[in-house]
């Protein structure tokens, strides 16, 4: 029997300072994949009593603390060794990046007296990450290294600009070197509280003079905004003004609230005089916020990140503050002023609004063409089953776009701007392990689905009680559609099998079924729920074509993201 040794047992290096920082910032959970260049720490975060979430692929460690982050509210933090360690998180970082979600990654890189000799899985990490980071740095001064944790966490929770994931290294040997108490500082290592930037006055009056003058106003909101539902309602009920969702804010605004009209957005966004944005980048989403989507807007815009402020269009005003102190200081500026809403417009599109959202709900065809299910299946099965309080995932390319209308929860995620497949797997396990109490159910395409299924395994080992659903239509459908219709029906390299993912997932010791009539659905959700981890494999239609499909998503217009927004825009430039 081999002696063990102890080489951690120093609480005084750098390691073990890393491990009691995290604790101070009530870090409860690290999601990653272990190896030697982070063992150090890995072994003194375990002994701080800060959870593991041990996964089978970096990235995915990343994704779980991208979703932890978004569901809780606080820093995510992932870890991963060097070499292909770290370079396997550069797409869910960049994921991450575009998402503006606070996580934090630390790697492992070579010890400084190996550095540029050709040791093992040496390469130059921080040029690698440097591009989709607020800051990616190598801390080598032992004693420093706190300080710099300090600064990437202040970083990733936007202090100098957008919020967002950074990432930092140590060298294992600084990882082992001892560091005296009075050399780290608490004020590095204290929690610090949010900060919290009021608006400009002046900037404040422009504001309400556009919103509350506005014949057809309009309200559009992003991530910047999730801290503001309570003034944002307010605010919608007080100005008369129309409210649009993004999937990036979902939850802030009752469904039944008499100002969506998300079913009528193509015309709300066409017909607007005042766009107020708040905490939105005015990205691909919202058509570039162009004058050929939006005709006739006037744009005003409140977040407490320039990114969010400046992007594209210019506001009228731009206020730079926390978007629930300027929504507060709108309200208490307008008063009891009466807003001058065309009544005729805004009641116009509510009900058709109304009426689209009653058409959908109306009971429709339940298979394809081919005789598969229909995906619009799924997300009826979840309505009739699941808990209002659910949390809904949603991975995919065409499946996307069924999910955007068929999922009701009020907290979503989806593969976001950056379109990163294959999040939906890590997403549903953060979610799961975060919120133990609460149903969370991930709709997955099958060629997403295959990015991060090994993850199953990691649901298993950790006890987290998500259910996945996988539209399982043997292809990479928007592509194949788009090969289909825009390149002679030369469909290549975008079909798969129609392969047993239930049998996958009973063989990673997760509940299984497959199901192949509609019928089914509705009850093996039910048995999935009960006996989560499980796996729902839906055997859908390849013939059911999805919106964004039609609108040439998959396509790639020249212009603009969608066929009718090219048009209009192509019609601009003419």
């Amino acid at each position: 029997m081999t002696t063990a040794i102890d080489l951690n047992a120093d609480d005084t290096t750098t390691a073990a300072w890393i491990a009691r920082f995290l604790k101070a910032r009530g870090i409860d959970r690290i999601f990653g994949l272990q190896g030697g260049h982070i063992q150090p720490i890995w072994d003194h975060v375990a002994r701080q009593g800060i959870r593991i979430i041990d996964v089978r692929h970096e990235a995915a460690a990343v994704h779980m603390a991208h979703a932890h982050a978004e569901l809780t509210g606080a820093l995510g933090v992932a870890m991963a060794t060097a070499g292909p360690g770290v370079t396997n998180t550069v797409t869910a970082m960049a994921n991450a990046s575009l998402a503006r979600a606070p996580v934090l990654l630390i790697g492992g890189c070579t010890s400084r007296p190996q550095a540029n000799m050709g040791p093992l899985q040496d390469i130059p990490h921080v040029d690698i990450l440097r591009p989709v980071t607020r800051t990616a740095r190598t801390a080598r001064v032992a004693e420093q290294v706190v300080r710099e944790l300090d600064e990437a966490v202040a970083r990733a929770i936007g202090d100098m600009g957008e919020p967002g994931p950074v990432y930092i290294e140590i060298p294992t040997d600084v990882l082992r070197t001892s560091v005296p108490p009075q050399l780290v500082l608490d004020e590095w290592m204290a929690a610090k509280p949010p900060r919290l930037a009021p608006p400009d006055a002046a900037d404040i009056a422009l504001a309400v003079d556009a919103l509350w003058s506005a014949r057809r106003p309009l309200v559009i909101t992003g991530r910047g905004a999730r801290n503001a539902g309570a003034e944002l309602v307010r605010l919608l009920d007080a100005s008369g003004a129309l409210y649009l969702d993004t999937q990036e804010s979902r939850g802030l605004v009752s469904p039944d609230h008499s100002a969506v009209v998300g079913a009528m957005r193509a015309a709300a966004m066409t017909d607007a005089d005042v766009v107020l944005l708040i905490g939105r980048k005015l990205d691909y989403q919202l058509g570039y916020g162009s004058p050929a989507v939006f005709a006739h807007a006037r744009f005003i815009r409140i977040a407490d990140t320039a990114g969010e402020l400046i992007d594209n269009r210019r506001g009228q005003p731009e206020i730079m503050a926390t978007p629930a102190l300027a929504l507060r200081a709108m309200l208490e500026a307008a008063g009891n002023r009466r807003s001058r809403v065309d009544a005729g417009w805004a009641d116009g599109l509510r009900r058709k609004h109304r009426d689209r959202m009653a058409a959908s709900s109306v009971a429709k065809e339940t298979v394809g063409a081919d005789g598969k299910i229909h995906p619009r299946v799924i997300f009826d099965a979840i309505a009739e089953v699941a808990d209002p309080d659910h949390i809904a995932i949603a991975d995919g390319g065409d499946l996307l776009s069924f999910a955007r209308v068929g999922l009701a929860s009020r907290t979503y995620m989806d593969a976001g701007a950056f379109g990163c497949l294959g999040v939906g797997v890590p997403f549903a396990v953060a979610a799961a392990l975060a919120f133990p109490g609460r149903q969370v159910i991930s709709v997955n395409g099958d060629g997403a689905f295959g990015i991060n299924a090994m993850e199953i395994d990691t649901a298993v080992r950790h006890g987290a009680r998500a259910v996945f659903i996988v539209s399982n239509n043997a292809a990479w459908n928007i592509e194949r559609y788009d090969q289909e219709a825009n390149y002679g029906g030369r469909v290549v390299g975008t079909t798969l099998r129609h392969s047993d993912y239930a049998a996958m997932a009973r063989a990673l010791g997760a509940h299984g079924e497959r199901v192949e009539e509609p019928g089914k659905l509705a009850d093996a959700l039910r048995r999935a729920l009960a006996n989560a981890p499980a796996l729902v494999d839906v055997v859908t239609s390849q013939a059911a074509i999805s919106s964004d499909a039609r609108k040439g998503l998959g396509f790639v217009p020249d212009f603009q993201p969608l066929t009718a927004w090219d048009d209009a825009e192509r019609k601009r430039r003419m």
